[in-house]
């Protein structure tokens, strides 16, 4: 079926069936179409969740602009469809396909899936298949597009291994022209009859040629696991001349590659709608729990001048009404204080709302919430993680508590109406005073509230149930049980005395699977590809998510989610991501890990 017939029986038949068919259409303001027989390439940037979450993320903006910017490609977008367009398009037989023209997946020479979620990893599969395309590697041809993948789920690729020819990490904006340009080179070499064999060798051949030529490309149908006693203790290289490990895609001049100032806006509510601006990539903090700090590194900055000017360009492209400054932690960025009063003093005339939405808690909260004003905003967001001092040592979040009740005491004072809170629970060495002071933090500051303004504060306390991330220095704890989170979960609930204050509790089903997923090695595809077949779909959204799905494919595939989930690593053992890696060393984390054991035990031998 030709593009022109695809749309006019999608319209006519299929988006009149299903919910809110506006993002399935495209035709977005500031939307590139180009002409196919105008360009070399075609690429397809393919989020897995919905239009609504995708179209809010920053980097797809980043990419999208970047590679539209390339004269010889065409870079579209395709995001996993709802469960009711994705029956719709079974029943009449049509593929998955791109916003700008209309074009069936499978004709494109790259998919590039952006991997932000664990719980979507179901989703991937739904679009490969959706699309036509041969859902295991090693059954695709040189006729197929190369299927890479990025993001933060690709720091432990082997869950996604048999599904996907090629995972990347690091800065995209280094890694992906290269590898588009060279799977172009490699496809007019073998259509010339340049290179040897044909079919699925061909195909083998040109991925061998890639994970060769790009430090940072892993091809996993070159690498076979080994495992001993239930665990991979080893991944072997099955070629000489493919690497041991893989290095990160690494932009090291921030300032050369261009913001974007003329993002998509969508004409359906999203998530964010509002101007991003990336200020920094990377965060000058070492917190033993955060992934991202790791995996962003080294630390880069844009100046303020490039970070204004691509900011009002953004506002005359869109018409947005408000402007998030995007970074792990954005006031520390060394002009923080300078950069804002910049943007209030050009923004404000337009009645723009300035956002930070990742504030550290430090001597800095006490001035930041009179800084950026109150226009239309009535909420301050920050993450102190635990809430005991001595315990925020431990994690190596280094903020102390007087400085958030001061920065929360101003907020107040400016208006701020409401405050949210984020916390971790289940943290190594987590005691029960460490949940007690949570509800005792909340409380604090709501009556904080009402010392200043005459009534409680409103309070939100979000906690999340902690996942040992690959990468981190807790990568080889295990994760806390089913039962341990109930009755943590349970405690706090029954420790809250204020109406005012609120918690709101992550799924423990969800993080547990989180936790599998993320964990786990590549026997856990197997787990992966039967959930998908038996319904998985949109994991990480709450009326679709089915648990007990998930656990009957860990059983069937024959996966120890217990050893996988809670039994920790020693020092020395092999992890199952070993092969990626990252900023820091092996031999950093280590030393990280074992200093937070040291403490542990200095912490607890006080309590005693």
């Amino acid at each position: 079926m030709d593009k022109v017939s695809l749309k006019q029986e999608l319209i006519r038949h299929v988006l009149p069936n299903v919910q809110m068919p506006a993002q399935y259409l495209g035709g977005e303001w500031n939307m590139v179409r180009k002409d196919h027989r105008d360009v070399r390439g075609k690429l397809c940037l393919a989020f897995t969740d919905t239009y609504t979450i995708g179209m809010s993320h920053y980097g797809l903006q980043v990419l999208y602009a970047l590679m539209n910017q390339r004269e010889t490609w065409a870079c579209e977008r395709a995001f996993a469809p709802w469960p009711d367009m994705e029956k719709a398009l079974r029943e009449r037989h049509l593929p998955l396909y791109s916003l700008e023209s209309f074009t069936p997946l499978c004709d494109f020479d790259v998919i590039g899936f952006s991997l932000q979620y664990e719980l979507c990893a179901s989703n991937v599969l739904t679009m490969l298949d959706l699309a036509g395309i041969p859902l295991h590697a090693d059954q695709r041809t040189h006729h197929d597009p190369l299927i890479i993948a990025g993001g933060p789920c690709a720091q432990n690729p082997e869950p996604l291994a048999p599904f996907i020819d090629l995972f990347v990490t690091g800065d995209g904006e280094r890694s992906l022209p290269a590898i588009c340009d060279m799977w172009l080179d490699l496809k007019q070499r073998a259509a010339a009859g340049t290179t040897n064999g044909a079919g699925q060798g061909e195909r083998e051949s040109m991925l061998a040629q890639l994970a060769t030529s790009l430090p940072y490309c892993y091809v996993p149908r070159f690498y076979r696991p080994e495992y001993r006693d239930g665990r991979m203790i080893a991944l072997a290289p099955t070629r000489s001349d493919v690497p041991e490990s893989i290095e990160p895609a690494i932009v090291r001049d921030l300032k050369s590659i261009p913001l974007p100032t003329r993002p998509l806006v969508p004409y359906v509510e999203c998530v964010h709608d509002r101007i991003a601006i990336e200020i920094m990539r990377g965060c000058p903090w070492q917190c033993r729990f955060c992934q991202s700090s790791v995996i962003k590194r080294p630390l880069r900055f844009r100046s303020v001048d490039s970070i204004v000017q691509a900011a009002l360009e953004s506002y005359h492209n869109t018409g947005f009404r408000e402007i998030s400054l995007l970074s792990l932690s954005s006031s520390d960025y060394p002009e923080f204080e300078q950069l804002v009063r910049r943007l209030q003093e050009v923004f404000r005339p337009f009645s723009v709302n300035i956002s930070v939405p990742s504030l550290r808690v430090n001597e800095q909260l006490r001035t930041i919430a009179s800084l950026l004003g109150n226009q239309r905003r009535s909420s301050l967001t920050l993450a102190p993680e635990v809430a005991r001092d001595d315990m925020r040592e431990q994690i190596r979040k280094r903020i102390k508590n007087d400085d958030l009740f001061e920065g929360c005491r101003v907020a107040f004072r400016n208006n701020f109406e409401s405050v949210k809170l984020y916390f971790m629970c289940g943290l190594p060495g987590e005691r029960p005073d460490d949940l007690d002071g949570i509800i005792e933090m909340a409380e604090t500051i709501s009556r904080i509230g009402k010392e200043v303004r005459g009534r409680f504060g409103r309070v939100t306390a979000s906690i999340s149930n902690f996942v040992p991330k690959p990468h981190t220095p807790y990568q080889w704890n295990g994760m806390q049980t089913r039962q341990y989170f109930q009755e943590a979960h349970e405690h706090l609930w029954q420790q809250k005395r204020l109406r005012s204050v609120q918690i709101k509790r992550h799924n423990i089903e969800t993080s547990l699977l989180e936790g599998a997923l993320c964990r786990g090695d590549r026997r856990m595809a197997t787990a992966v590809e039967l959930a998908w077949r038996r319904g998985a779909r949109f994991d990480s959204w709450s009326e679709h998510v089915d648990p007990n799905r998930w656990w009957q494919a860990f059983a069937d595939a024959e996966i120890d989610v217990h050893a996988t989930l809670h039994q920790p690593y020693d020092i020395g053992q092999h992890l199952p991501w070993d092969h990626m890696n990252v900023k820091y060393p092996r031999s950093y984390l280590e030393k990280e890990q074992q200093r937070s054991v040291d403490q542990l035990q200095t912490l607890h031998g006080q309590e005693t």
